[in-house]
């Protein structure tokens, strides 16, 4: 499948499946945080960027086998709403699949969009991000297209969730030193009582991503944020410990990573391209390896290479 993925075990949706609707990497941000990598097209012109027709045959094929799915989850490489076919694909699923749950994975820029908001009026749960609200942190975090004005992507939250029947759940990346602050948490919580998402849901670096000072939020600093962020319907999205045990993950796929890296270490676009694996689904068993202390990461200077872990 070319524009298919997965299933992969999510974190925040089970089991889901991901259809990917723009090349590597186009999206209006280019977060630091960003585990899929720099944004190598920094744009929010809409277009259709892969082949509408193409991912509907995948589709097709796919779903024919009657998967076992908690989702079918519009997400991949890049940011999903700046496809202008995604409606398309939304109506073919509820048409001709309506058994089957929709979700979006979206950095939530372009909602002021009255159209877009009208494309994606029939998924069943849409997971946008606000970061920041303050100009200065929002560009620190996010580095978005010039074109983006934040006041206006918080206003197209707002109007999404006057007209969206579905569920939004509101996720908040928290950068130690950036978004953690008072001042900044206040204008956070202010603007998310205006949003009224169903959940707000805290997330923190769960693997590393591009920028090698980004670091992890403490559980801790995590606890103290949403008890701030009260009474806000928060909840922190912890770690999936159970991975293994969910039926999509593949060990093999584990193994033939760890067989990869005792050779060369890689980055994970080389591991990708060796084992034929989407971005979304390495970065899962990544994350598995990590946690398990079989492998560590380094970043050398072509980017941030993967390697077994030195024994003690």
């Amino acid at each position: 499948m070319k524009y298919l993925f997965g299933p992969v075990p999510s974190r925040r949706l089970g089991i889901s499946l991901g259809v990917d609707l723009v090349p590597h990497k186009v999206c209006t941000l280019n977060c630091v945080y960003c585990e899929v990598g720099l944004t190598t097209q920094l744009t929010t012109h809409r277009k259709e960027y892969v082949p509408i027709d193409e991912v509907i045959e995948e589709l097709t094929a796919y779903l024919s086998q009657k998967p076992e799915l908690d989702y079918i989850t519009f997400s991949g490489q890049g940011e999903p709403t700046l496809n202008s076919g995604l409606g398309r694909v939304v109506s073919y699923l509820k048409e001709h699949h309506p058994g089957y749950k929709i979700a979006l994975l979206t950095n939530g820029t372009l909602f002021w969009d009255a159209g877009l908001r009208a494309e994606v009026s029939r998924i069943d749960l849409i997971l946008p991000d606000l970061d920041a609200v303050s100009d200065l942190v929002f560009r620190k975090i996010n580095r978005p297209c010039a074109s983006l004005d934040n006041d206006l992507i918080i206003d197209g939250l707002i109007r999404l969730r006057k007209e969206f029947k579905g569920k939004i759940y509101l996720e908040v990346f928290l950068v130690p030193n950036l978004n953690d602050t008072d001042q900044e948490l206040s204008k956070l919580k202010e603007a998310i009582l205006k949003i009224n998402p169903d959940r707000v849901q805290l997330n923190s670096l769960d693997r590393p991503g591009p920028e090698p000072w980004v670091k992890p939020m403490s559980p801790e600093k995590l606890d103290d944020i949403a008890a701030f962020l009260k009474p806000l319907p928060v909840e922190i999205v912890t770690k999936a410990t159970s991975r293994k045990t969910i039926q999509s993950f593949q060990k093999n796929i584990s193994l033939q990573i760890l067989d990869t890296i005792k050779r060369r270490p890689c980055t994970d676009q080389d591991l990708c391209e060796i084992l034929g694996l989407h971005k979304n689904e390495l970065n899962k068993y990544l994350s598995q390896l990590l946690d398990e202390d079989l492998i560590e990461s380094k970043h050398m200077e072509r980017g941030l290479f993967f390697l077994p872990k030195a024994a003690k």
